[in-house]
């Protein structure tokens, strides 16, 4: 084979455990030991960094299956025809569809239970175009709700605190009162529930309720919508294009409101936390360098008498530093390697490991009522798990140059001594 010398050498050191001497196997065993913190730490931080990612991105799209992709908001109130301003909003060639609404905050009641909910007044025939609401129900449709019926779809968990069925009856009290000689009274309806909304998401499913524009206007008081929903055909775009539609009905006494700007702070914490875990499990990574310096350090030391040998027969200083450097960049690369395709093993793959490992145990990693999901989700990018194996691998490179360069200043004489 027509290889550098250099090459075969320290490919040589890097395998000379399994049929060398006991020393030798002591090395070997130690370059395993980097290769597998290495490889730890890259499948950790590309497993945490997938997770975060689904989570995010779950928990995202669950959320625009129920809130519309931007909103319009009348500042003068009600809007008794909301049809100019969606006809307007839709002249942007990116919004796709809009909707009316009417958006207010009630208590419902059934007995002695009594729950806090987010009241929706939609048009069942124009909804579906801004939302998947329609997909989410359960036990009924959208169609139910027709004007002066007063009927509810409320979201499951929300219909499950308070012990209500399809086809009960449900109080709803808001705070827009009526004044009596006995002081403000609260206005007070019954509404029939005729189906569930089962998004995923907690948060709605336990705190959401939708009913009639119309019945929701008379009930508020509002006198016609709120403003409008708009679907758009990038979400991703909703910032920029909520400038250009601010710029476009700036006649309008309106505001627009964006998804990114509904619960932004919980998207910023997790950017935040997905930054500082990758910062913590990057450490694992420095671990697994520092024990590739030890290795080497340990396998110079070692290989003194072998090193002083070739220096005399005539290899350079140069050639010395550069079989370590090969040595050290093979543990490098299989320790980065293996850690890659474990991550992305466990990372695709990590739903079925968690339910598993739940089923087993008797445990819940994830209660709906904190993470507002029950499944581990995961979304493996190749934006991530490509500087990752970059950033290891230029790390493990580094961590080779001092065992190195010692190796290469070893003086012949001085190491021959005792031999």
């Amino acid at each position: 084979m027509n290889l550098p010398y250099e090459l075969l050498i320290g490919l040589t050191y890097t395998r000379a455990g399994r049929r060398g001497r006991r020393k030798d196997r002591f090395l070997s065993f130690i370059s395993g030991m980097s290769i597998a913190s290495i490889a730890l730490g890259v499948a950790a931080l590309i497993i945490v960094l997938s997770v975060m990612n689904g989570f995010q991105k779950d928990v995202r799209d669950r959320m625009l299956s129920v809130i519309p992709h931007m909103e319009v908001v009348s500042m003068e109130g009600g809007l008794k025809d909301w049809k100019p301003l969606a006809k307007k909003a839709t002249e942007n060639p990116n919004v796709l569809a809009a909707a009316p609404y009417v958006d207010g905050q009630g208590l419902l009641s059934v007995g002695n239970r009594l729950q806090g909910a987010v009241i929706k007044g939609i048009d069942p025939k124009e909804e579906p175009q801004v939302s998947d609401v329609a997909d989410h129900l359960v036990g009924g449709t959208l169609e139910t709700l027709t004007p002066g019926r007063y009927h509810m779809v409320i979201g499951r968990d929300l219909a499950r605190q308070l012990g209500v069925g399809i086809g009960q009856k449900v109080a709803l009290m808001v705070p827009q009162g009526s004044v009596t000689p006995a002081g403000m009274v609260p206005r007070i309806k019954q509404f029939t529930v005729t189906g569930y909304l089962a998004s995923g998401h907690y948060q709605y499913d336990a705190g959401m309720a939708f009913i009639n524009l119309e019945d929701a206007a008379k009930l508020f008081r509002t006198g016609g919508a709120d403003g409008v929903r708009l679907k758009l055909k990038d979400r991703q775009e909703a910032d920029r294009v909520a400038m250009e539609l601010v710029y476009g009905l700036r006649e309008e006494d309106v505001y627009v409101r964006p998804w990114t700007t509904q619960n932004a702070t919980w998207f910023a914490a997790v950017q935040v936390e997905k930054r500082m875990m990758g910062i913590i499990l990057f450490l694992i990574v420095l671990v697994g360098a520092f024990g590739l310096v030890s290795s080497l350090v340990m396998t110079v030391k070692e290989k003194q008498a072998d090193i002083a040998i070739l220096r005399t027969v005539g290899a350079s200083r140069g050639a010395i530093l550069r079989i370590f450097v090969i040595q050290g960049t093979i543990i490098g690369v299989v320790g980065v390697a293996v850690g890659v395709g474990l991550g992305l093993l466990v990372a695709y793959n990590v739903g079925s490991i968690v339910s598993f490992i739940e089923h087993l145990f008797g445990v819940q990693f994830l209660p709906q009522q904190i993470y507002f999901i029950s499944e581990m989700p995961s979304d493996p990018r190749m934006g991530d798990v490509i500087p990752i194996a970059i950033f290891s691998f230029l790390l493990s490179l580094v961590a080779t140059l001092y065992p190195s360069w010692r190796a290469a200043q070893t003086q012949p004489a001085e190491a021959l001594r005792y031999e």
